[in-house]
């Protein structure tokens, strides 16, 4: 069987992976010369299997007036005349109850395990991907004791799900990663999670890709797909204004799949969160963090990629423009002088927007549409990377009629 994979960035690749060692023949194509030149170019860096609940929460009503008002908020509502944003906001809202929040982080949970147990698997099968994975495991600080206070309370319930988790006091933070000890003073405590990791998505993706033309499957790079169109065999893919010759299409085009798909009669909701990061080359001796971070209250990551930090964080909803405002890498800059002054003080940053393709609800969608050979992997929203092989092994799996992964039904599209 052949099959066309449309989207090059680490859901399109996962997905040709996990396909190709079931022995389909694939191609993947993209607009773009290089893989993981979207939003897998320059993630936060961590794979993040524990801290999967969606940003719609009970807590979100609350925080709007902020979103709407405030420049510096770690999320920014901009709104446009736009229904294809408003309907979207609208069912995000209608998602911020406490019981679809756990329902939802339930399901993450069991898609994240077994993407981080996948991800290891993929690491010793294939001995030459060498993209700074490190098991650094994850620290999230709070600054406040009340912050602090409702983190432990959640811990009971975590447990519950698999997660192996601890609080800590400041000074334990400390002890765990000493690069924060500037940043001793305003810190009330942390949640240290052992098992997550951290690496570099642009280079697991470059890495594949090597792994995947060894193979044999083929890449159609710099080439758009024209339109997705109906025909008497299925959905045909048209490029250069003729249909490519395949018998399944798997969409993993991440924010534009909403647009590709829209002249098919297939809503899928799915709308661009605008992220930033910055990442810093650092020089010997520098006080930088080996330990993932997460500041809860600002909602900043930084993820040690051998010898560069990560920063990343913001979530704009404000479209599918990729114009960057200066003053949210101020933010970026700012933050990483609080915590690691040293970093900020030392080095150039390099600058990085993307746009996350989340679903209100904060679910992907993984499996076949109401067109028999049109099958989605999207709407990983920020973690694509974290839930890329379990995914892909998910679409496989559906692909091939196996029923062998009992979540599998929670990811489908509803007609």
């Amino acid at each position: 069987m052949r099959i066309l994979i449309i989207g090059a960035g680490v859901i399109g690749l996962s997905s040709a992976y996990y396909l190709s060692r079931a022995g389909y023949d694939v191609t993947v194509v993209d607009r773009h010369e290089e893989v993981a030149s979207e939003t897998s170019f320059g993630n936060g860096g961590q794979l993040s299997y524990s801290y999967v609940a969606p940003l719609a929460g009970p807590g979100v009503v609350s925080k709007l007036p902020r979103w709407l008002t405030q420049r510096d908020s770690p999320v920014r509502f901009r709104p446009k005349l736009s229904v294809e944003q408003w309907r979207w906001c609208f069912e995000f809202l209608s998602a911020c109850t406490r019981a679809r929040s756990e329902l939802t982080t339930q399901k993450l949970l069991s898609l994240s395990f077994l993407s981080r147990t996948l991800m290891h698997e993929l690491i010793a099968a294939e001995p030459s991907l060498d993209f700074d994975f490190v098991r650094s495991g994850k620290l999230v600080l709070h600054r406040d004791a009340k912050s602090m206070q409702s983190a432990v309370d959640l811990l009971a319930f975590q447990r519950t799900l698999g997660c192996e988790q601890l609080a800590l006091s400041a000074e334990a933070c400390v002890e765990i990663e000493p690069a924060l000890a500037h940043a001793r003073p305003f810190l009330a405590g942390g949640i240290h999670t052992p098992s997550e990791d951290t690496a570099d998505c642009r280079r697991f993706c470059n890495g594949l890709e090597a792994v995947l033309r060894e193979r044999g499957v083929r890449f159609l790079m710099n080439t758009p797909i024209d339109a997705l169109k109906s025909g008497a065999t299925g959905v045909e893919a048209i490029c250069n204004g003729a249909p490519l010759a395949v018998d399944r299409i798997v969409i993993a085009s991440g924010a534009g799949a909403a647009r590709l798909l829209k002249p098919l009669g297939i809503r899928v909701a799915i709308y661009p969160i605008k992220g930033y990061s910055l990442t810093f080359d650092l020089q010997p001796h520098i006080a930088a963090p080996h330990v993932s971070i997460t500041d809860f209250a600002h909602k900043v990551v930084y993820a040690r990629l051998g010898e560069r930090l990560r920063v990343g964080g913001i979530a704009d909803i404000d479209g599918y423009s990729l114009d960057a405002d200066p003053a949210r890498f101020a933010t970026l800059r700012k933050e990483t002088a609080t915590l690691f002054p040293e970093v900020a003080q030392s080095a150039a940053a390099g600058e990085w927007i993307g746009l996350r393709p989340a679903t209100p609800h904060g679910l992907p969608i993984v499996g076949p549409t109401r067109y028999p050979n049109l099958w989605l992997n999207v709407g990983h929203g920020a973690l694509g990377f974290t839930l890329a092989t379990g995914s892909a092994a998910l679409l496989a799996d559906g692909l091939a009629g196996s029923n062998n992964r009992e979540l599998s039904s929670a990811f489908v599209l509803s007609h």
